[in-house]
């Protein structure tokens, strides 16, 4: 697999791909995350996928590391494939779905010819293989169905998996609880289970419970409609959502929803169209003012010697975070009831872009105690995973009060 590997380009800058995007063939783009689980899995079906088709380019891209590339194609989610022919964009796919994948890239490469032959049959199957070959049968926790639930509870802080849609459901107990949360005013993200017989089954054994639908907020089941009916009746459900989301639950779930797209992790919400900057254009040449290196600085002690001693630098406010990224970072800070201040990096491009030199950290959010960077999501992730994530910082903060 090494050597399939090799075959898969990654992309550091906008000029790699505008490199690429002169070279001839098609180009296949995989925007990715570090932390998103069905990432790696199509990893696995874009190698294969590039070792089997060389008449394209296969090409990996992280979302919050190139940014540039990744507001320029409006992609707000991970997992998410840009198929290119001569510079234009030819199609899109959202999420983890192997086979769409491999029938989309054999277009691709046939010119746009639907792929339905027995060729593209195979080179599906093998693909389909080389993820389960990866540890990523159901069961294991890490990938296969139960990391596709995971993904899914992760990413959305209200999930609803139904028969059909919030739009259409297709039964009467889906119905009665997606009007139960309409009627709270609590946006969701709803899962058709008939649309995937894999989710449908493995969700049962991931949550114990063997019926649909199934309400899960904060990544914990509530229960199916008779439990969801009981507490609307009682208020215990809008309580629910206080407890979890706190008293903005509604401008907590809608923001979540608007910056989520289907089956994918937040990235950013791209901004107005006019706003993109012609291809290899970095934005901070587009939008950042004048201003000298020792100025912007100044700025950034200020903000870091400011009155809160922990201070996040993320993508829009923690009210409504405006990255799946900056979104997990403000939970882990609010989980272990910890106070911080906050600063919209969106906002203001020269902190954006002098931040990450002051830094030496290239991505956002940023973590300070006491103006001492703690690392991105990522890191806060796992120190929260670990149980690490309060301590540390009521430590590193007590620490740096001491003379």
């Amino acid at each position: 697999m090494a050597a399939v590997d090799a075959l898969v380009k990654d992309v550091a800058s906008p000029q790699d791909l505008q490199v690429a995007l002169t070279g001839g063939k098609p180009v296949l783009l995989h925007f990715w995350a570090s932390w998103c689980e069905p990432c790696k899995q199509m990893d696995v079906v874009l190698a294969q996928l590039a070792a089997d088709l060389p008449d394209i380019t296969c090409m990996r891209i992280e979302a919050e590391a190139v940014d540039d590339v990744t507001i320029q194609y409006s992609v707000t989610t991970v997992p998410y494939f840009i198929f290119l022919r001569g510079g234009e964009v030819v199609d899109r796919l959202e999420g983890a779905d192997p086979p769409a994948l491999t029938a989309k890239a054999t277009a691709l490469a046939r010119g746009g010819v639907v792929a339905t032959s027995s060729s593209s049959v195979a080179t599906s199957a093998k693909a389909a293989g080389a993820v389960a070959g990866s540890g990523g049968a159901a069961g294991t926790g890490g990938g296969g169905v139960f990391g596709r639930i995971k993904y899914l509870l992760s990413t959305w802080p209200v999930v609803v998996f139904m028969k059909g849609s919030s739009e259409a459901p297709r039964c009467g107990f889906s119905g009665r609880v997606v009007e139960a949360l309409n009627k709270l005013g609590v946006a969701f993200k709803s899962v058709d289970i008939l649309q995937d017989e894999e989710l449908r089954q493995g969700l049962k054994e991931y949550s114990n419970w063997p019926t649909y639908p199934q309400l899960y907020v904060k990544g914990e089941l509530v229960g199916g409609c008779d439990i969801v009916t009981e507490m609307t009746g009682t208020g215990e459900l809008e309580a629910l959502f206080r407890d979890k989301l706190g008293p903005e639950y509604k401008t907590v779930t809608a923001a979540a929803a608007a910056g989520a797209a289907p089956a994918g992790a937040a990235v950013e919400a791209a901004p107005p169209a006019a706003a993109v900057p012609a291809a290899g254009t970095p934005i901070a040449a587009s939008t950042a003012t004048a201003e000298s290196a020792e100025s912007v600085r100044e700025r950034i002690k200020a903000l870091l010697n400011g009155p809160h001693p922990v201070m996040l630098f993320m993508k829009g406010t923690p009210e409504v975070p405006r990255c799946g990224f900056s979104r997990r970072v403000v939970e882990a800070l609010q989980a272990e009831d910890l106070e911080f201040g906050s600063f919209d990096i969106l906002q203001d491009e020269v902190i954006r872009q002098g931040l990450k030199e002051y830094s030496n950290w290239p991505t956002y959010p940023q973590l300070y105690v006491r103006g001492e960077l703690v690392g991105g999501c990522d890191i806060v992730t796992e120190m929260r995973a670990n149980g690490e994530l309060g301590s540390t910082i009521r430590e590193m903060a007590h620490r740096m009060d001491v003379p």
